[in-house]
């Protein structure tokens, strides 16, 4: 092997890395905070999952974020489901909820077109859930590791609550 190529092969690595750093934490919140309402109920008329005031935290590669947002009924859905944010839109190929148990799998898609492959399962009620699940940014390469623990802090949002 020449030494270019060595030298080529050891860069990649350290790119993909970075861009993983810099790109799975937006990307675990949206596409996993997406999971829920993508089950039948919560696609009727009825979620299930409570709106209010919420507390989430996802945790990717060690770097953890918690984020408090108040969902009005009307948003429930949309926080529950497919959730688009301003930099990431993701589809479920994949939703199975039932039971307290749920599975989803699928694609976000950034404005530039980028893709990332989304898998997620774990357990929810109607105030909290938890998913485990990943994030893989190339094809062929391994799912990154990433969680999400959520709560409902209370039915009835704060007065300066941010607005999901």
């Amino acid at each position: 092997m020449s030494r270019s190529k060595i030298k080529t092969a050891s860069i990649a690595p350290a790119k993909g890395f970075r861009l993983a750093a810099v790109t799975l934490p937006l990307v675990a919140g949206a596409v996993l905070l997406a999971a829920p309402a993508s089950s039948p109920q919560a696609q009727g008329s009825q979620s299930q999952v409570l709106p209010g005031y919420w507390e989430y935290t996802t945790s990717v590669l060690g770097v953890r974020d918690t984020e408090q947002k108040c969902v009005r009924p009307s948003e429930i859905n949309r926080f529950f489901g497919g959730m688009s944010t301003r930099k990431w839109q993701c589809t479920y190929s994949v939703r199975e909820a039932s039971g307290g148990n749920a599975r989803f799998q699928g694609v976000c898609t950034d404005r530039k077109n980028r893709r990332v492959n989304v898998r997620l399962s774990g357990t929810y009620q109607p105030e909290s859930f938890r998913f485990n699940g990943g994030a893989q940014l190339t094809r062929g390469t391994p799912y990154i590791p990433a969680t999400i623990t959520a709560r409902r802090l209370s039915a009835q949002c704060p007065a300066n609550a941010e607005y999901f």
